[in-house]
């Protein structure tokens, strides 16, 4: 059993930068590729970044490329996204998961979720 908390989501202008953190509970949290979901407004939630359970590969979506970093701490049980360069698209709930593959987009296949933390970019 994993239970992860996320924070860092707020109210920003389109520009500004984020990060996002992602808190795990439980031991195994070092064995699972970690991941971070977004779901906006009346659209499917779909995978924005994955890292797998080293920290050694990541992966993007495509309209993050070059804007976002993943990174994990597994001494300190978390995982976390830094958020640069943030526009009005991005805004969404962005959830933290835990799973066995990073570059997976089906939610189906990720074991546990967090509550989600609202992110708002403004123009």
């Amino acid at each position: 059993q994993v239970q992860l908390v996320e924070s860092g989501g707020g109210l920003v202008q389109a520009g500004d930068s984020l990060r996002l953190s992602c808190a795990a509970s439980g031991r195994t949290f070092g064995s699972y590729a970690a991941g971070w979901f977004r779901q906006a407004p009346g659209k499917e939630r779909e995978i924005v970044a994955g890292v797998n359970y080293s920290g050694a590969f990541t992966y993007y979506t495509g309209s993050v490329k070059g804007r976002f970093t993943i990174s994990r701490d597994n001494a300190k049980n978390t995982v976390s996204l830094q958020m640069n360069s943030l526009k009005p698209e991005d805004t969404a709930v962005y959830y933290c998961a835990v799973g066995n593959y990073y570059k997976n987009d089906e939610q189906a296949a990720w074991d546990y979720w967090g509550q989600g933390t609202q992110v708002t970019v403004s123009s």
